[in-house]
């Protein structure tokens, strides 16, 4: 499956999700300009997942439709390259990671297959827009894009 998303240059207001053939799909509302949260719906408008940092947390957080915690991100130290780390719970642990100059994310689960792989395709001055493809259905592709959008939520923290 793939997926084409995007986040919005402040953070705030909807934005569509929409497949290979450019049919919307879904929906990502992002709560606030001056907290970092977010909502995925389908296309129906039925919430699907929430992602969002909790009090004093640097890790993203996703939750499901019925309020259960789904996962969490977090960032991994490395020098050379972008690294973080998707916990799904009961579902395994994810490796996403990308080299310190690229916008091409692999997402590859503890046996190292290849789960998903996403880049950034937006350009230099727009908000972050992404195309992401999805191997395993072990994670919904709407719960990746909630981590997705987390992860960058967390790139914008470290940068700033």
């Amino acid at each position: 499956m793939e997926l084409y998303f995007r986040d919005n240059f402040f953070n705030s207001g909807s934005t569509e999700i929409l497949n290979a053939n450019q049919d919307k799909i879904g929906e990502v509302d992002l709560r606030s300009s001056f907290g970092s949260s977010l909502e995925v719906f389908n296309v129906a408008g039925g919430s699907l997942y929430s992602g969002e940092f909790p009090f004093f947390s640097g890790k993203w957080t996703v939750t499901g439709a019925d309020g259960a915690e789904r996962g969490r991100l977090r960032g991994r130290m490395s020098f050379f390259s972008k690294k973080f780390e998707y916990e799904a719970y009961g579902r395994g642990v994810f490796d996403i990671e990308a080299g310190a100059f690229s916008s091409e994310y692999e997402i590859r689960d503890a046996q190292g297959q290849l789960a998903a792989a996403f880049e950034k395709v937006s350009g230099w001055f727009s908000s972050s827009a992404y195309r992401l493809s999805c191997e395993t259905n072990a994670v919904d592709a709407f719960e990746w894009v909630a981590v997705i959008l987390g992860l960058n939520e967390i790139q914008k923290r470290q940068r700033s």
